[in-house]
């Protein structure tokens, strides 16, 4: 019998990374769980901590501190590492510090053999998967960004807050950039099954003065709202990492709105947005088009066109 052990990598053991880690232990996602980090003795310190605490969880893992000899075998390698956050709101301001990062890790990585799965979560996430995707060489459906799968959850949660509802009673998407030019698919949004635009119009006295234009600027400023008072993000942003980690390990084929490289899908080509995509066990297995409004099929060309406008601050 010949039973295959699975195994993630998380590279970067920040406050995200820490944050992921502690979460893929709670869930039981793996067999074995490696810890990378510039800082070895962090690295060991959290891995320390982690067997600890497996002790009380539903599953034996082994989780270590390595190097980047350990990816060889991976199944899948989240990257969280990255560039240190300003105060500036402004992801982009990252790319360069961060395309710096992102060369040495996936020339360390690839070196090591590695043909597995990347997750990529490093800002600017749509830039660095595009670039992790060109440096690897890997197929496309094997580099992953967490996209806007994070962004889509804040938006059901203001909208299940809205109607005093479990957000997991909210369907709706937020499209394109991880960031100021991300669009949400109003069209497609529904709750319980019911368009969204006619909920809060047969609910005007809950809805209140909350229109669609103020419940997207409330998601895209949600992960400053929560930086500017705790100075980083780390339980959704590891909660949204590890729901498309477990899709992917346990072949689940649920849909999430990942970063990934389109051709031809959506009008668009040569770039990486988050669209809904199934994800399996070899990854990115399917983009799935949903019909989008006129104007919103715009305004996902516009993020593109944003996305892609720094794509020559990539070439070395």
């Amino acid at each position: 019998m010949n039973l295959k052990s699975t195994k993630v990598v998380i590279i970067g053991v920040g406050n995200v990374g820490a944050t992921c880690a502690y979460t893929i232990v709670n869930m039981g996602l793996c067999d074995q769980l490696c810890l990378i980090d510039m800082n070895q003795e962090k690295a060991i310190g959290e891995a320390m901590d982690l067997t600890h605490a497996v002790h009380f969880m539903n599953r034996n893992m082994q989780v270590y501190a390595g190097g980047y000899s350990d990816c060889s075998d991976a199944d899948a390698i989240i990257v969280t590492a990255s560039a240190p956050m300003d105060t500036s709101n402004d992801r982009l301001t990252w790319l360069a510090p961060s395309k710096k990062v992102m060369k040495s890790i996936v020339s360390s990585v690839m070196a090591s053999g590695f043909s597995g799965i990347f997750i990529v979560v490093s800002n600017p996430v749509d830039l660095m998967t595009y670039y992790i995707q060109k440096l690897s060489g890997l197929p496309e459906r094997q580099v992953i960004g967490s996209g806007t799968t994070l962004d889509t959850a804040r938006l059901c949660c203001e909208i299940g807050s809205l109607f005093e509802l479990n957000s997991k009673s909210v369907s709706a998407y937020v499209m394109g950039e991880h960031g100021d030019s991300e669009m949400v698919a109003w069209s497609t949004a529904t709750v319980g099954g019911k368009q969204l635009r006619d909920v809060m119009e047969d609910n005007r006295s809950r809805a209140g003065d909350v229109d669609l234009d103020r419940l997207q600027e409330q998601t895209k400023k949600a992960g400053w709202e929560i930086f500017n008072r705790k100075h980083n993000t780390s339980y959704g942003i590891a909660a949204s990492t590890c729901a498309i980690l477990k899709s992917i390990l346990l072949n689940e084929n649920r849909i999430y709105p990942v970063s990934v490289m389109l051709r031809g899908q959506y009008g668009l080509t040569g770039v990486c947005l988050s669209v809904p995509t199934i994800l399996d066990r070899t990854g990115a297995k399917e983009i799935v088009e949903i019909r989008l409004a006129k104007g919103e099929s715009k305004n996902l060309k516009r993020s593109a066109d944003v996305v892609r406008s720094c794509y020559d601050l990539l070439e070395d």
